[in-house]
């Protein structure tokens, strides 16, 4: 459940040039600088990123590293000491005024189990100010779209995690917000649901969405994700695309590794052995690298059974920047 501070009794925050600004078409959000502290944890500590117009932006980090506390921060669900927050060129900032563009999906499912699909989506669609006049057009477009039109008369609480997931998308994406902001969207949902809630997320950026998500599925950000952020203990670690992050952080290099049929006596100049049975090697170019490496075995008298070739993964990318595997059990 996303937290609310505690509101104060008026908002009486006096709008200046830069908060009344155009929006800016390449990036309709950016985040600077941000802290926040609970008690003595300094949980962000000068992160910031920037959300580009149409793109899939995937923000990872260990748990505890921040990124929950920065969506709910950007969602204006908590405050913060320091730093700024625009949405589409306003400074929205510790107040909740100028957040309408914004489609907040939680890692928590937040839909009512007592309402229908269709009652559901009514009645987020009322929340968020919809006229209902649209609202009905919206949500025949809604329960298409997530494949649940057959179902639009049953109990939420009759439903598949995924069709949950599903709905509570829809539920949050409903009033076509600018900016989505998702937290572990296919947490908990099985493979095949897990390709529909990403089908439908592609089809909502090639609307002209921009979509910022949390995720710890590295493999599925390294895929979807048009770029990735790194975060922890509060303050960005690196951003760019797959390739950028790999030239900042672990390098091109790929490894390559020898299956033998036996173990040899000694190993060859240039390899590693990995285990007894496996020889590798890591170069920038294979091409060049690979045959001197045969050759050596095959003077060794070596028998190479499999030969296999491993590119650098987000993974890699991930623990070499972190330090660690992710943690399951911290608090963001």
């Amino acid at each position: 459940m996303l937290q609310h501070d505690s509101p104060s009794p008026k908002d009486t925050t006096t709008l200046t040039t830069e908060q009344l600004a155009p929006p800016n078409p390449e990036s309709p959000l950016v985040v600077d600088q941000l802290v926040r502290t609970f008690g003595d944890r300094r949980a962000l500590n000068g992160a910031g990123l920037k959300l580009h117009s149409g793109e899939m932006l995937a923000l990872l980090g260990p748990n505890g590293a921040g990124k929950t506390t920065l969506i709910r921060c950007i969602a204006g669900r908590l405050r913060v000491e320091s730093g700024t927050i625009h949405v589409l060129g306003r400074n929205v900032t510790n107040t909740q005024n100028g957040r309408s563009n914004l489609g907040i999906i939680p890692q928590h499912i937040a839909i009512f189990a007592k309402l229908t699909a269709r009652e559901n989506l009514d009645l987020f669609g009322r929340l968020s100010g919809m006229e209902p006049s649209s609202l009905k057009q919206r949500a025949d477009w809604a329960l298409d779209w997530t494949g649940l039109s057959e179902r639009q008369n049953d109990l939420a609480e009759t439903f598949s995690g995924g069709m949950k997931r599903r709905l509570n998308i829809a539920c949050g994406i409903l009033h076509q917000p600018d900016i989505v902001l998702l937290d572990e969207p296919t947490v908990g949902v099985d493979p095949q649901s897990r390709q529909r809630i990403w089908e439908m997320l592609q089809e909502l950026q090639r609307s002209g969405t921009s979509i910022l998500l949390t995720t710890h599925q590295l493999d599925e950000a390294q895929s979807v994700s048009d770029r990735i952020i790194i975060i922890d203990q509060g303050a960005t670690l690196a951003e760019g695309d797959f390739q950028q992050l790999v030239d900042q952080s672990i390098g091109r290099q790929r490894r390559v590794t020898f299956t033998l049929s036996e173990p040899l006596e000694r190993t060859p100049h240039g390899m590693e052995l990995i285990e007894p049975h496996e020889l590798s090697f890591q170069s920038e170019s294979i091409v060049d690298d690979l045959e001197p490496r045969l050759e050596a075995l095959r003077t060794a008298r070596a028998n190479v059974t499999d030969i296999r070739i491993e590119q650098p993964t987000l993974q890699d990318v991930f623990l070499h920047l972190t330090g660690r595997a992710l943690r399951e059990s911290d608090p963001e």
